[in-house]
């Protein structure tokens, strides 16, 4: 009889797995820095992979305070880490650190990718907006970022990753609409250096708009929802929420309710972990419905 389900389960793990890991001095060794990073889902994403994969390896949460951060860095390389993902505060903090950044990340201005060179180089990426566009053709799958405007909700980390994304891959014109003008401004300045054309809002342009994507906070548990009026978009309008707690945003409700395509923000988050999970483990891992299911298992459905 097959023992591996019963292992599986009494790790916390759902679904067909390989045999339960044990660490080995070969073990390939990665994690996840922040401060918290107790909040963190991505030790429970990357573990499901490895225990899939059956990869002799570790992901490792890693709290560490920002004053820490440089030289926390060099001593996980020098310890012979592959590499570790960074979430807040530490993203901008990481682009300072790194000595080789990927194009995207330059761009960003914002790192939440480390790979360890075995020459002692970090190399910076930032797989956000990689992610954002995977899960969106995921869940759309007729969706082209050329199909028509975008407009984009929010003007920090999230919206950067998300309007690079978008305009890299296509998108003829990206609107952002902000609480604090000038920082949308300052962004669609940048962006439009690049050649792109960006304009800024104080209200949403949804007539016409074939993709709207909330990247601000609203929606989340605990904040305050966003709410619009969701009339003037298109019935081919994809709505995009990179909130994942809960899954069903109100915004994504009120979408729904139109018929009209929604995207929660779980997607972005299982997919932009592949790119990682392959420089560190060897594997291009597969998002799909178990590990979606596995990994929403403790997020709330809808707001409390």
């Amino acid at each position: 009889m097959d023992a591996r389900p019963d292992a599986a389960a009494r790790m916390g793990y759902a679904g067909p797995m390989a045999s339960p890991r044990t660490l080995t001095g070969k073990t390939l060794t990665a994690g996840i820095l922040g401060w918290p990073v107790g909040h963190s889902r991505s030790p429970r994403l990357h573990g499901y992979w490895l225990e899939r994969h059956g990869i002799d390896g570790a992901y490792i949460p890693l709290p560490v305070r920002p004053e820490r951060f440089a030289g926390a860095i060099r001593a996980l390389a020098d310890l012979g880490f592959r590499g570790a993902n960074v979430t807040i505060p530490h993203k901008e903090t990481a682009l300072a650190a790194c000595d080789l950044l990927e194009e995207g990340a330059r761009r960003i201005g914002a790192v939440n990718t480390l790979v360890f060179h075995e020459d002692g180089r970090i190399e910076g990426w930032n797989t956000d907006g990689w992610g954002f566009l995977e899960s969106i053709r995921e869940g759309v799958p007729e969706w082209r970022a050329e199909a028509g405007p975008a407009v984009v909700l929010g003007a920090g980390g999230g919206a950067r990753a998300v309007a690079h994304a978008l305009l890299l891959a296509g998108c003829p014109r990206l609107t952002l609409v902000n609480r604090s003008p000038a920082r949308a401004e300052a962004l669609a300045a940048e962006l439009s250096a690049h050649g792109y054309r960006v304009e800024v809002a104080a209200a949403p342009p949804l007539e016409g708009a074939a993709l709207l994507v909330n990247t601000t906070s609203q929606g989340m548990q605990g904040q305050p929802p966003l709410t619009l009026d969701l009339a003037p978009l298109p019935a081919s309008a994809v709505v995009a929420d990179i909130v994942y707690v809960p899954l069903e945003t109100p915004l994504l409700a009120a979408a729904r309710a139109r018929g009209l395509a929604a995207v929660d923000g779980l997607g972005m988050l299982l997919h932009q972990g592949r790119r990682g999970f392959q420089a560190w483990f060897g594997t291009m891992p597969a998002v799909d419905a178990e590990l979606r299911a596995f990994v929403a298992s403790d997020i709330p459905r809808t707001a409390a």
